[in-house]
């Protein structure tokens, strides 16, 4: 008998084939890179452009793939294969950064350089101001994405990179390009190059994923928000200082709905099972929320911070956890 797939069911077949392959074959998927430890970093002085605030010093042992030019690239395996990811390359290049401030070693300079060469060679102009980090292949997440792609995230952790790339070499070229990136979080997702959203209720949100509706992914909008604030302490721009407090007030009146009474949700998409964090993701969110408290000194933060830490060293929390991360996978992708 030969089975027929419709498309949609075909599509969550090639899904979960993939994802299946990825975490079978983890030391060699994209997960590889992404699931490393997650700390914070010694930051001295929030007020000065430094050290990033989270330590991606273990990125910097990512064992490939690279191109020629030694730039990262993922292995999404199935139908999406070999990748470059932007973030993913600013994450690499802000792990040797820290590196080359904390030992001095020049070797450490020049990988970090490599890394923002890349995104002065890989930055789409959109508009006359506005250039663009994409991600430049099809991804089988919610809706789907469909290259090529834009995302706050890549925008900000791009913003982070060339920001310290200019501080070390006074090279415009970086202050340019951080410039140029900067404009899309001053465009809305339904212009050309925007990745930011505003409410009904006129809250301003930096958009991981641009959906319809939009989705509020937790950590790319933090991660995006860094970058927006990195960018000021670079240039002193008041729209960019604007931006960021903006941001943090949607941030500090939403931060409750990302709880739901025993653990985190990765976004505040409207279905009906909530889709939750999976533990890498509410790791990351302690972290994140702990760096928000110390840029901030919002106690709201700390606050609930604290609270997924300890939902977190509860077992049986990370098992019900695990079992509704689960369902929601079977039932919505």
């Amino acid at each position: 008998m030969t089975v027929v797939f419709k498309p949609k069911m075909k599509s969550k077949f090639s899904y979960l084939k993939r994802i299946f392959s990825a975490y079978l074959f983890s030391k060699s998927s994209n997960l590889s890179f992404w699931h490393t430890p997650l700390e914070i970093n010694d930051i001295e002085d929030s007020s000065k452009l430094g050290k990033y605030y989270m330590n991606f010093a273990e990125k910097t042992k990512f064992s490939g793939p690279f191109d020629t030019d030694g730039i990262p690239m993922l292995d999404y395996k199935g139908n999406v294969g070999i990748q470059y990811n932007p973030n993913a390359v600013a994450q690499y290049a802000l792990g040797f950064y820290d590196l080359f401030l904390d030992t001095g070693n020049q070797k450490y300079k020049e990988v970090f350089l490599k890394q923002a060469e890349w995104f002065l060679k890989n930055m789409r102009i959109v508009e006359e101001d506005v250039g663009l980090w994409e991600y430049n292949f099809d991804f089988d997440y919610h809706k789907g994405l469909k290259a090529p792609w834009r995302s706050a995230l890549a925008q900000g952790q791009g913003v982070s990179v060339v920001a310290r790339a200019y501080l070390l070499t006074k090279d415009s070229s970086y202050l340019d390009a951080a410039d140029k990136a900067f404009e899309s979080f001053m465009h809305q997702i339904d212009e050309p190059g925007g990745v930011t959203y505003i409410d009904d209720k006129g809250y301003t949100w930096l958009e991981e994923l641009l959906f319809n509706p939009p989705t509020h992914v937790l950590n790319g909008f933090i991660w995006a928000l860094w970058g927006v604030y990195d960018y000021y302490l670079l240039t002193k721009n008041p729209k960019a200082i604007e931006l960021f407090n903006e941001s943090v007030r949607t941030l500090e009146n939403h931060i409750q709905k990302y709880d739901i009474g025993f653990w985190s949700v990765y976004h505040l998409h409207s279905t009906k099972l909530r889709e939750i964090a999976s533990p890498y993701y509410q790791r990351l969110h302690i972290i994140q929320l702990n760096v928000m408290y110390l840029l901030t000194g919002k106690e709201i933060f700390k606050e609930y911070a604290d609270k997924w830490q300890d939902d977190y060293s509860k077992p049986h929390y990370r098992y019900l956890a695990f079992c509704w991360k689960a369902l929601f996978k079977l039932l919505y992708y």
